[in-house]
């Protein structure tokens, strides 16, 4: 089997446990724009390429696909996710297994207040959200929500715009200086993610890990420590039900008084998923056994409690001549 990992930046923690996993004769190839991102060099094959809004970027992204005989791609930012999912057609028509979600689930994933309208009229318990300083009004006279609130881009991804707002008066000027923010009721709870494994066959969740999140730096969770809970798996399973995932995803979750909130949905492989690899539980094999045309079984909890990861900083040196062209 051969992987296309486009924009791979500083993934290559990742890179190394696909090495690990994929079978013999397989082949990594990584793409970034920049012949500085580390993690191209975990791979087999480098390729350097335009920016992801380059009018030429996707044939560009096709044309590697025909020339290393890819079977399966995927990206690790998430600007780059509707750009497969909007494209999935040519990629099908290639042979290529596109994991990444299809194109009406990649739109609700990166605009936040549609996608709490969607969980919302689908019956999942997820965050209260306010499209506008109006809608608060409304919850806010009927206190029904109280501050300190949150306020994020509607748009977007990780923590990058998001602030706690104390009272009314901030929220107001906030509103005012950006109308496309939402508000968000503050979640003072416990915090948590799970790596998920939508198998690309029956398009139904088959494998997670959930983990507590120790300490977080800007991007995602840095220290993390497992845990199993059948009522959040029976909970994943059912928000998968509700939106047309493939592969990969990394869920966040609030839980509070006995009950879990579905915070947000990043549809790839999340930056914490190298925990859940270490603890053993391998999406890796699970996508080979889909390219294979075999459908992966439900398995969840497959893995130890109380597993800590902890994040730290390491390097790559490459010598004149040794960089990606």
């Amino acid at each position: 089997m051969n992987y296309l990992m486009l924009s791979v930046g500083r993934r290559g923690e990742l890179l190394k446990n696909f090495r690990k996993s994929i079978s013999e004769g397989s082949r990594i190839i990584a793409t970034d724009l920049s012949p500085y991102a580390p993690a191209l060099y975990f791979a087999d094959k480098q390729y350097l390429v335009p920016r992801i809004d380059d009018p030429a970027y996707i044939d560009v992204i096709l044309d590697i696909c025909k020339k290393e005989s890819i079977n399966a791609v995927t990206t690790f930012i998430d600007p780059e996710i509707e750009i497969l999912a909007l494209n999935r057609d040519k990629f099908v028509a290639l042979g290529v297994e596109v994991l990444a979600p299809y194109e009406e689930t990649a739109k609700l994933c990166f605009n936040k207040y549609l996608m709490y309208r969607h969980l919302f009229e689908s019956g999942i318990p997820t965050v209260t959200t306010w499209g506008t300083l109006e809608e608060f009004d409304e919850a806010f006279r009927a206190e029904d929500v109280s501050f300190p609130v949150f306020v994020k881009p509607r748009t977007g991804s990780g923590s990058v715009g998001a602030r706690k707002v104390y009272n009314y008066e901030s929220l107001a000027e906030s509103m005012k200086e950006d109308p496309s923010l939402i508000i968000q009721e503050f979640m003072d709870c416990l915090d948590l993610d799970a790596d998920v494994y939508i198998d690309t066959i029956t398009h139904e969740a088959v494998s997670a890990f959930s983990k507590k999140k120790v300490e977080t730096r800007i991007g995602g969770a840095s220290k993390t420590i497992s845990f199993k809970d059948e009522k959040l798996f029976d909970f994943i399973s059912q928000i998968v039900k509700t939106l047309k995932f493939n592969g990969p995803v990394d869920m966040d979750f609030f839980y509070r008084d006995g009950q879990y909130y579905l915070s947000e949905v990043n549809p790839r492989f999340g930056g914490a998923y190298l925990h859940a690899y270490g603890a053993g539980v391998d999406f890796i094999k699970l996508i080979e056994n889909n390219l294979k045309g075999i459908a992966n079984k439900p398995s969840f909890g497959d893995y130890e409690e109380g597993v800590v990861m902890m994040m730290y900083d390491s390097v790559v040196i490459r010598k004149p001549g040794e960089l990606a062209e």
